[in-house]
């Protein structure tokens, strides 16, 4: 059996003021899954992702790379090309649509003349062709998180993390760029690692949804979900969607380690969600 994309080894992370952010984590991800996170605030999904992007040191554990293990090393060879969508647009309000998807690829040396394809590709991708020339201010709440996964997919990444991307956005733009991103994510197939605190999201986009207990964070329910793709707002309104939601939901309150009901779950409805 081929080693996944991502392994992580019993991995534990405190800062130095002492809080412990995940203690014994272990999680396999193979090449090309959706994997979305969820669990109480606080619980340490988005110091997983910024630990598996670099972006901070394990206290103990691993991270492997297909079998490669990548403990705190100061260069990463065999890591995969990875993009991170930070929960914020974070876009320079002075530089056009343009020149904010073209930026990682300006920092990295690329010229201009080779960049500028990528970047009209990536646009293309989110659905903004014609607005390259706009300045964030001039975009809604869902365009602008929009620049922001073309600023990520212009780099051409092997695996995307995703962090609360949608979290902002209003029920019905969340809803459709739900859609767009599965619609990507199908073309592409990148290895996706997406972090939400809704269970409609998750159990939406995911082959698998991992719950997290409250800090220390750790795994405490590995959930697939056995629907195939395309997925499409029939699914949003089926049975099966529903129940995997209510076993999603029940094992969050066993995370929260709550004996009170379970979290709330509004009645599905076609007009709730289009």
């Amino acid at each position: 059996m081929p080693a996944p994309m991502i392994l992580l080894n019993h991995v534990s992370k405190v800062y130095a003021n002492g809080t412990v952010a995940l203690q014994d984590m272990s999680l396999a991800i193979p090449e090309g899954q959706f994997v979305s996170l969820v669990g109480p605030s606080g619980c340490g999904k988005s110091t997983v992702l910024r630990l598996i992007a670099g972006l901070g040191q394990l206290t103990s554990g691993s991270i492997e790379w297909g079998g490669h293990c990548q403990q705190n090393l100061p260069s990463r060879p065999v890591e995969p090309k990875l993009a991170f969508v930070f929960q914020e647009p974070a876009l320079l309000p002075w530089a056009t649509v343009m020149e904010n998807v073209r930026l990682p690829l300006k920092l990295a040396g690329e010229p201009r003349e080779t960049a500028e394809p990528k970047v009209l590709q990536a646009l293309r991708q989110v659905g903004l062709q014609g607005f390259e020339r706009s300045f964030p201010r001039e975009l809604s709440g869902g365009m602008r998180m929009r620049v922001s996964i073309a600023r990520a997919l212009v780099t051409q990444p092997q695996v995307l993390l995703m962090d609360e991307p949608f979290g902002a956005l209003d029920e019905i733009t969340r809803s459709k760029l739900n859609s767009e991103l599965l619609e990507l994510w199908q073309e592409q197939r990148w290895t996706v690692i997406f972090v939400t605190h809704s269970i409609y999201e998750a159990v939406y986009l995911s082959n698998r949804v991992v719950v997290m207990a409250a800090r220390p964070g750790r795994v405490v329910a590995d959930i697939p979900i056995d629907a195939p793709y395309p997925r499409s707002e029939d699914f949003r309104t089926s049975p099966l969607y529903n129940d995997y939601c209510r076993e999603v939901a029940a094992r969050l309150r066993e995370a929260m380690g709550s004996t009170t009901q379970e979290p709330y779950l509004p009645p599905l409805s076609v007009e709730r969600l289009r």
